[in-house]
Order: C-alpha cells, then structure tokens, then sequence
C-alpha cells in the first residue's frame, strides 16, 4: 500500500497548468492616425507599390531625357514628325526661315552652320556672304569663309590634277623621226581625229577647273582683306593675308602684307620664312617689270623712223 500510494503521487494530475513560457518582445502596434497615411498604408499593405513607382520614375526620367543632356524620346519622336534633327533645324526648315526674315543674320549664320555640316560648301558660302553682310564685323564668321573658300579651292585643284593626269594617260608622247625627214613632215600633214577630240575635251575641262581655284583663291584673299581692315595691328592676319595671296599669284597684296606682318612681329617664329618669301616676291616683281620696261623699249625703237 505504501508503494502504491508513493507511485501515485509522482504522476501529475489531469487538470493540472503548465507554466506559461514567456512571450518575446510584442511589436508595438502603430498609432491610428498612420494608418490612414498613404505612404503608411502602403508599407503595411502594398510594398510592392514602391517597386512600381520606382520603376515609373525611372522610366519617365530616361524617357523625357533628364540628366542625360539629350532631349529624350519624346524629343526624338517630335523631330521626326518635325523634319528636324537632334543637332538643330533641319536646311529646308532655316531656309523657310530667312526666307521670311531676311534681315535675321542669326538664322543665315545657322543656316551656313548647317549646310557646311552637311557638305554643302558652295551654299554655306553664300548664306555666309549674306550673314557678314548683316554682321561685317564677325571675324571668327570671316575666317570661317576664308576656310571653305580654301577647301573647295584644293577640291577643284585635285580634279584639275586628276583632268592633267588623265590627258597624259589618254594622249601619250609618240617616238616621232627627225623634223627634217620627210616621215616626219607626212605624219605632220596628218590630223589623228582621236587625239584631238581628247585633246579638245580634256583641255577645256582643265581650263574650267583651273579658273575654278583662281576664283576660290581670289575670294579667299577677298575674305582676308577684310579681316585685316577690322584687325589692322594683328599680326597673325598679316600673315595669312599674305600666304593667301601669295597663293593666289597676288603678288602685290602679298608683299604689302608681309612688310606688315614683319613690322608688327619681327621676332615671330614665322618671321625668317616671311623675310624669304618676301625676297622671292621682290625679286620675281622686279625682274617683271623691266622685262616690261624692256619689252616697251623695244616698241618704242621700232615705231621711230
């Protein structure tokens, strides 16, 4: 009876309680007024919103081109419906505009801005001779068509160097006999239609272009005589008027800009090539003129009885 009743008194009782484990830190529970936030009802209820939002203004910046320094799609979008292009105003669109405006000098400048971007040198030109009109005083627009003048003037030069090389190509030099023989005088006798015609053609289309760099040559010298009037104590126009002319078989205006250019900036690196083209010049004026002196000499003598 003892162990029996020893036994029963180790079990635990049916009805008895466990001991309660205690609880971890509750979270506190937000106020109501946050709860009727937007923003607060979102992080409870719709995180993923954020993620949308996100996205939505990320999309909206790359698409209307914020802080990329472009324009955006939209832009892009417009300019194609426009005729226009990301860098500017599309030719025929400045066209209409100083068409309507011709006293805009900013819309020529575009214009020739647009139109040498585009290769189109002889048209840039003009819209630049019509924008220095409005603006003579614009020397950085100056030597602007001081620098076209000069590239359609190599552009003409290669075409007239490649006309020079095809005539020889085309017409060949013929071991001809002796000029006394009479082989000789036969063949000279005899017009070979080929060599003509080449002769002919090619011939006239090297004239055409060698007149064509005289003009672009004489124009740019045009260009630099201006800028020298703005600019009378810059030495560096001096100097470019100079080698312009120079190029251009100016010899008067070349030598005048020289002497210039020597006196404003005798100690110029480029002053010991001035001082050699300037001798050159001289020299080669000098023996001009009295071979014209001579010539006149000699004129003179035979109309005398």
């Amino acid at each position: 009876m003892a162990r029996g009743t020893q036994h029963r008194k180790r079990r635990p009782q049916a009805n008895a309680r466990m001991t309660p484990v205690p609880a971890g830190p509750r979270r506190p529970k937000r106020p109501a007024y946050e709860e009727q936030l937007f923003f607060g009802r979102l992080r409870t209820h719709a995180k993923w919103m954020f993620v949308f939002l996100a996205l939505v203004f990320a999309g909206g910046f790359i698409f209307l081109g914020v802080g990329s320094g472009s324009t955006g799609i939209a832009q892009i979008v417009q300019n194609f419906f426009n005729g226009t292009s990301s860098t500017g105003a599309s030719v025929s669109g400045l066209q209409k505009k100083v068409k309507e405006h011709p006293k805009d000098a900013a819309a020529w400048l575009a214009l020739a801005n647009k139109l040498q971007a585009d290769h189109k040198l002889d048209d840039a030109a003009t819209a630049l001779t019509t924008y220095n009109k409005l603006r003579p005083k614009d020397s950085n627009a100056l030597q602007q068509l001081a620098g076209i003048y000069l590239t359609r003037a190599q552009d003409w030069e290669t075409l007239y160097q490649t006309s020079t090389a095809r005539t020889s190509a085309l017409s060949p030099t013929a071991v001809s006999p002796a000029p006394s023989s009479q082989l000789a005088q036969a063949l000279n006798s005899v017009t070979d239609p080929l060599t003509t015609a080449v002769s002919s053609q090619t011939g006239a289309a090297s004239q055409n272009e060698q007149s064509q760099v005289t003009t672009y040559l004489s124009d740019r010298v045009t260009v630099y005589q201006k800028l020298a009037k703005l600019n009378p104590n810059d030495a560096t126009t001096q100097l470019a008027l100079a080698q312009s002319a120079s190029d251009a078989n100016d010899s008067k205006t070349a030598i005048t800009a020289y002497k210039a250019f020597l006196k404003l900036a005798p100690n110029d690196p480029a002053a010991a090539q001035a001082k050699s083209a300037l001798k050159s010049l001289e020299g080669a004026a000098a023996a001009a003129s009295q071979s014209s002196q001579v010539g006149g000499a000699k004129t003179q003598v035979i109309n005398v009885p």
